[in-house]
């Protein structure tokens, strides 16, 4: 009785969306460049994939890399993955050859999903036991001749679906797992905060490797409602989309959001409604909030989660249109718990700084192949996510700083960690720091300060190696030469990183440094 009791609470990704194909299987579920794909269409197609999968020995728990720009076949995948419980690992196509051969080799897939346009980022890795399929060449012919295949029974929402990539504290990227129990929660969470309805459509023009594309397309498929898939940031094709459809989340990124008020203004849209647009208020400047929302007529979803958590723990604040007035406080999501506590463990009065810990069903399942780094954050039956916040006498957190020295740029994780252990291999460098920089377009930039051996290395000496080793995204948008004993140290020899963002603020350093090369496009190559 009680294996009964169990399996009837057990619902899944792909339970989910098959019962949206049983409702309303000719509603549109996916647009894209003008086409659509009905629900049941849809289905057929994530049915066949998942028979090619399973014909290639993929079993539950087993790994399928994909690495494409945004487009339908992606959104296959993940329900295919979801409907024979495999795991799809989604690959930055953002990173240099070093970096995608680590994230690859961590998963060691059976399968890797590739589109055309991607295939020469894999053409010099090492791939052994795995079948590469391209989705321009291969993937028509081959899903073409599939049969249907029916959905595993023994898949358990506990199963592990997604495996994201987060910047790690030590430069090297962690693999974090997400269940199936988590996306649901993760559906229901922002549906519950911020009042989003099964009509209402989503638009995926972020990169479908990052949370804010896959947590709410998958959500808004579980729910019935259609996805706009737009391949990067396309401000006119954002905007056509918003025109024909009512919007849940309104994802906008820092870095995009002053481009994107200009083309609002230039062609003066007639919107339907949209629940909220943004995220990351706080790296966001106050005008750009305030003209954003005004122009959309929509409140700004002062948000503050995580790959690892999704938008909770603090993600149902809303900054109501054209408000200049606001409030950067955080209201606590309605799915989940949250203590903010010392470096013991113990929970910290109201007004002083503590790191947030959460637990609740939207949590992830841990780092994939990392047990120390599980054993350190997960902590008596608590998440911890590193980020300092005080507590307000209403219930409310105030954001006070970022574990370690995390830099937030245009929606990116970056850890100074990684840029420093490329400097630093360079024998030309005596030692070298990186910090961050308040950016108006991206929130954040990473800055480097670096000491000399060779008086000789340039800036484009040094642009030339970021260049060669890290991902646009991360490369140093400042280089500042000073000597060795200009960087300021601790009584125990480090250096002291907020000294060095205290002279970035105070200090024009122009004719001291040399701009790196510009950040270009969230969404553009590594060139």
């Amino acid at each position: 009785m009680e294996k009964f009791v169990s399996a009837a609470g057990r619902s899944t990704v792909y339970g989910l969306f098959h019962a949206q194909v049983r409702r309303k299987p000719s509603a549109v579920a996916v647009e894209f460049k003008g086409a659509t794909t009905s629900f049941a269409d849809l289905d057929i197609r994530v049915r066949k994939l998942a028979n090619l999968l399973i014909k290639q020995d993929v079993r539950r728990g087993d790994r399928v890399a994909i690495l494409s720009e945004n487009r339908p076949e992606y959104i296959e995948a993940e329900l295919a993955c979801a409907m024979t419980g495999a795991i799809l690992a989604c690959q930055n196509w953002r990173l240099t050859g070093r970096e995608l051969q680590y994230c690859i080799s961590l998963v060691a897939p059976k399968i890797l999903l590739v589109s055309a346009d991607k295939i020469n980022a894999i053409r010099d890795l090492s791939l052994p036991d795995c079948r590469v399929i391209n989705f321009d060449t291969d993937y028509p012919s081959l899903i073409g001749t599939a049969n249907p295949a029916n959905a595993n029974p023994d898949v358990d929402p506990e199963d592990g679906m997604l495996i994201l990539y987060t910047s790690g504290t030590t430069g090297l990227p962690k693999g974090a797992l997400i269940s199936q129990r988590a996306q649901i929660a993760r559906m229901c969470a922002l549906r519950m905060d911020v009042g989003i309805r099964d009509q209402d459509a989503f638009i995926a023009w972020a990169p479908m490797f990052h949370m804010a594309s896959t947590d709410q397309l998958l959500g808004a498929l579980m729910s019935g409602s259609p996805v706009a898939v737009i391949d990067g940031f396309q401000p006119d094709a954002i905007i056509d989309a918003a025109e024909r459809h009512s919007l849940g989340w309104f994802v906008m990124m820092p870095g995009v959001i002053e481009p994107f008020i200009r083309r609002l203004k230039e062609r003066k849209p007639r919107l339907n409604r949209i629940a909220c647009v943004g995220a990351m208020a706080d790296l966001v400047p106050r005008q750009e909030i305030v003209d954003l929302t005004a122009l959309l007529n929509a409140p700004y979803f002062n948000s503050f989660g995580s790959t690892e958590t999704g938008t909770p723990p603090a993600s149902a604040a809303l900054i109501q249109p054209g408000d200049t007035q606001y409030s950067l406080s955080k209201r606590i999501s309605s799915v989940c718990e949250v203590r903010l506590v010392d470096d013991h463990g113990a929970e910290v009065p109201e007004g002083a700084p503590g790191e947030l810990a959460i637990r609740g069903p939207t949590v992830f399942s841990g780092y994939w192949n990392a047990p120390e780094t599980n054993a350190k954050d997960f902590r008596d039956g608590w998440f911890h996510m590193g980020d300092l916040f005080r507590r307000n006498p209403d219930g409310t957190l105030d954001f006070v700083d970022r574990a370690k020295y995390l830099i937030k740029s245009g929606g990116e994780n970056i850890y100074p960690a990684e840029i420093e252990r490329v400097l630093l291999a360079d024998t030309r460098i005596a030692d070298a720091a990186v910090v961050r920089k308040k950016d108006a377009q991206w929130g954040e930039v990473p800055v480097a300060f670096i000491a000399r051996n060779d008086a000789d290395l340039s800036v484009a000496d040094v642009n030339d190696l970021c260049r060669a080793n890290l991902a646009n995204y991360k490369r140093p948008k400042e280089i500042h030469f000073i000597p060795l004993d200009d960087l300021p140290r601790s009584t125990t020899g480090k250096i002291q990183r907020h000294e060095l963002e205290a002279r970035l603020e105070n200090t024009d350093m122009r004719t001291a440094s040399a701009p790196a090369k510009p950040h270009s496009d969230p969404n553009g190559g590594n060139d």
